[in-house]
């Protein structure tokens, strides 16, 4: 049995890491000279990982469980902060700029907007009507951010009063709702006439607020309707509305009913003669389940 003294072994020991650490470093640097498909290429599908054509099929769906045929998502890159538009958004409000926008008068006629833009952001020119989109929309996922003036000046409806118009017809209230008592229906992240939201969520006047809306258009076959309208908010990170139906278009002190119209209509946001301020505002279409093909 050979015998090593202290000094032997801590030598020994030295050469030993020596080595080890010359590997993992020639290890590395053959690793880092390979292409970058070389270090990422998955290992191959196995039986089954793709899907299957063996299971039961899904009720009312022309799909089997864990289909290897039904189609694959389109791939959005989220924003890159939270609150930023996704890569398939349509940005509304660039900070900079209304030309996605117009005024329009009575005639229908789109005018060139009258609201004024700084900084940012834009507001409500009281008095110069309400603001249309040039494109319309369906369903839709929405997120716009708002302030009330940081001056009050009124109460009630008459504090920061505006709105987000769906289709121009079904509103999210928009109103300065911190510590200003109103109408529980009438108050900001209301489904104005409709529903008051499950939480007052409001932030004190001048302070930046977020809605993020999903809305489902009605639907009409000629006169009728099949399918009314759904609307989910979130109130500044809050759920206020879980897809709540709505019993038509929005009314002031009256019952609503639906009308017929067509599946796409601009969105509008409303001039209530109070000087509300706007930002950051995209909206994504949305399309029904199985409808995509991914790339």
């Amino acid at each position: 049995m050979t015998v090593y003294t202290c000094s032997k072994r801590l030598a020994i020991i030295s050469v030993l890491s020596a080595a080890a650490a010359a590997g993992a470093a020639f290890v590395h640097a053959q690793q880092a000279a390979q292409p970058p498909s070389a270090q990422s290429s998955p290992p191959p599908a196995k039986p089954g990982d793709l899907g299957f054509t063996d299971t039961p099929m899904l009720p009312g769906l022309p799909f089997h469980v864990h289909d290897v045929a039904r189609p694959h998502p389109p791939v959005v890159t989220p924003g890159a902060s939270a609150g930023a538009p996704p890569s398939d958004a349509i940005v509304l409000f660039d900070g900079k700029s209304l030309a996605k926008w117009s005024n329009v008068d009575s005639q229908g006629k789109a005018l060139d907007p009258k609201w004024a833009v700084r900084d940012g952001y834009f507001e409500v020119v009281p008095k110069t009507g309400s603001l249309v989109t040039r494109e319309s929309f369906g369903d839709v996922q929405l997120h716009i951010e708002w302030a009330t003036p940081k001056e009050i000046t009124a109460n009630s409806q008459g504090r920061g009063n505006s709105g987000v118009m769906l289709m121009g017809f079904y509103e999210v209230q928009v109103l300065d709702s911190y510590n200003n008592p109103s109408y529980a229906d009438g108050q900001a992240g209301a489904l104005y006439g409709h529903w008051p939201p499950l939480a007052n969520a409001a932030r004190p006047p001048g302070e930046w607020q977020t809605y993020d809306i999903v809305f489902e258009a009605p639907r009409f076959e000629g006169e009728k309707l099949v399918k009314p309208a759904f609307t989910t908010v979130i109130w500044n990170g809050v759920v206020v509305h879980n897809r709540k139906e709505l019993a038509g278009r929005t009314v002031y002190r009256n019952v609503a009913t639906y009308a017929p119209h067509e599946a796409e209509l601009p969105l509008t946001l409303q001039d209530h003669g109070n000087p509300v301020r706007f930002r950051n505002v995209w909206v994504r279409r949305l399309s029904a389940y199985d409808s995509q093909k991914g790339k």
